[in-house]
């Protein structure tokens, strides 16, 4: 099965940054649209950001463009969240998620999560 592995969060001050990543086993992996996900303390799991299988297709919630870049090494079986100016709202568990193969990058298109990782920006 689909097995994805988060690392990378931690604790940062307000306008640091961090680089979240995900390491993918049990798929072809460059065959999978791959995305992040966050949830926040009493409140719904929420998305983040994607990446197409062809990683032509890129897509971020509007709280995080400009900010959050998302990226994949193919040949490392790896997604990546840059993840720059950081604000105390971004405190949450990060999710890294895997689609379907060659299937669409959007929110609802995700259904293979990984355990999260726990970044906390502090003021």
């Amino acid at each position: 099965q689909v097995q994805l592995v988060e690392s990378g969060g931690g604790l940062v001050q307000a306008g640091g940054s961090l680089r979240l990543s995900c390491a993918a086993s049990g798929l072809t992996f460059r065959l999978y649209p791959m995305g992040w996900f966050h949830q926040a303390p009493g409140k719904e799991r929420e998305f983040v950001s994607g990446i197409s299988w062809s990683a032509g297709d890129t897509y971020y919630a509007d709280s995080v463009k400009g900010r959050f870049t998302i990226s994949r090494d193919n040949a490392k079986n790896t997604v990546y969240l840059q993840m720059n100016s950081l604000k105390p709202e971004d405190t949450a568990v990060y999710y890294c998620a895997a689609g379907a193969p060659v299937g669409g990058a959007r929110p609802t298109d995700f259904g293979s999560w990984g355990q999260g990782t726990q970044v906390t920006v502090s003021s």
